[in-house]
């Protein structure tokens, strides 16, 4: 008995080694002459590995962020973070699909993942915004110490991208799919209506229950919540919900022409303008917005020119930061000069984030291969490190931080993916709950024909 014990400790302790606290050996010579498509598979696979031996060791989910020069302001180099997990999910699916990984080291992977979100605490279902490697949560904040309702849509993506991926004919992959589709199925989405109202709130907690008070409207980052919301077959709401809710009935919508360019959704805290490029990406990592149309926009446009919107105005380079252009452009929320930044056409600090232009890639192939080529080629070593190109820099400023933030790499490594082969948008509408809840919901899409 004592001989299969340890056997098996030490199977569990060879398997946490297998993800590497330290980061790997990285050839970081800069090839140039790459074709677009050799391009583009580097940075998915250089990033991918932000997920792969970079995650927290234990859990095998993505870390918050990680800091190559190894100074953290906060005692949070392994803390896990829920969204950026659900984003290592579908990074992990494009890494078996590519061969970056072989399919049984990725089945086994996503099987530690699974089974610590099990253990994990979740409240109504739901999964905090950060968690300790004992599954514990760490507060995001004084007043946010239970679930994310947010932050668990994004995981419940990745989730549902995931099962659709794994084999039914395959007993141990078939067994994986089993135990996610408990896990989505046991997440309270009706719960965080906070008694029935007809919006979602994004938190609670147990200690402080709804003091928070964060009634989610749109438009911002958030609409694959409501999504998921009604494709619920344990938790679902009603169509009523979204339409009072999220569209606040109906006052979301607007038409404004930025650089002329169509919005036809009132972006929450940029009134006649546009907000950063993560609106157009977290909740379409699944969400295939092509031909996705409902009474408010056509959200393959409205997300193409949110883009265009973004590029336009850093070309346009109103207060003249150093590095602006046609190779050079994309504002989202991320590290800053000054700590953390929403950056936008609205709060513009001369920081160019990569993910922006990069995680854009399915909606401007040939201007966002432009910003990679610039990257990668000119700016080369000051931007571009093991786990691909670092979080944010600033030319003005002279500011290279060589530092990660998990919720900006995965976006990068999926929604090149999906401008490629369409591999994670295919899977995620795959899923009948998903067909069942955009009906509900009013919405047109040419899945919904399938």
């Amino acid at each position: 008995m004592k001989k299969i014990f340890s056997l098996a400790l030490l199977s569990v302790i060879i398997g946490c080694l297998s993800v590497n606290a330290q980061p790997r050996p990285a050839d970081l010579t800069i090839k140039k002459g790459l074709t677009d498509a050799q391009l583009l598979t580097l940075v998915q696979k250089q990033t991918f590995h932000y997920f792969w031996d970079g995650a927290e060791p234990l859990s095998g989910l993505a870390r918050e962020r990680y800091h190559a020069d190894g100074v953290y302001e906060q005692n949070d180099k392994d803390v896990i973070a829920t969204g950026a997990a659900g984003f290592g999910f579908g990074a992990i699916v494009v890494g078996m699909q590519r061969g970056f990984i072989t399919r049984k080291q990725g089945v086994e992977r996503l099987t530690r993942q699974i089974s610590f979100l099990e253990k994990a605490e979740r409240f109504h279902g739901v999964w905090p915004h950060w968690m300790y490697n004992t599954g514990k949560v760490k507060p995001f904040g004084r007043n946010d110490d239970g679930g994310d309702l947010v932050e668990t849509a994004y995981l419940a993506q990745g989730m549902l991208c995931v099962r659709q991926y794994l084999n039914k004919n395959n007993k141990t992959e078939k067994a994986l799919a089993a135990r996610i589709d408990k896990l989505w199925k046991g997440i309270e989405w009706d719960w965080y209506r906070n008694g029935g109202k007809d919006v979602l709130y994004w938190h609670w907690s147990p200690n402080i229950g709804w003091k928070m008070n964060f009634a989610v409207t749109g438009f911002n980052e958030c609409m694959i919540m409501y999504i998921m919301a009604a494709a619920s077959p344990t938790h679902t709401i009603p169509a009523s919900v979204y339409h009072n809710g999220w569209a606040r009935g109906g006052a979301i919508d607007t038409l404004v022409k930025p650089y002329g360019y169509d919005i036809r959704l009132k972006h929450n805290g940029a009134p006649g303008s546009v907000g950063s490029l993560f609106w157009a990406q977290y909740s379409y990592l699944g969400l295939n917005p092509k031909g996705l149309v409902d009474k408010y926009a056509d959200y393959w446009q409205e997300n193409r020119n949110n883009t265009l919107v973004n590029r336009a105005y850093c070309i346009d380079n109103p207060k003249k930061f150093k590095g602006y252009g046609e190779d050079n452009w994309g504002l989202t929320a991320s590290y800053s000069v000054k700590g953390y930044a929403g950056h936008s056409p609205q709060e513009d600090l001369g920081v160019i984030t990569p993910t922006a232009a990069l995680s854009s890639y399915c909606y401007t192939p040939k201007e966002s291969m432009k910003v990679i080529r610039h990257l990668y080629e000119d700016l080369g070593n000051k931007v571009w490190g093991q786990y691909g190109f670092y979080d944010a820099f600033s030319e003005t400023d002279n500011w290279y931080p060589k530092r990660y933030l998990g919720i900006d790499q995965g976006p990068i490594v999926i929604m090149i993916e999906n401008g490629r082969t369409g591999l994670l948008w295919n899977l995620f509408m795959s899923s009948p709950e998903v067909k069942a809840g955009l009906k509900k919901l009013g919405f047109k899409s040419p899945y919904l024909k399938k």
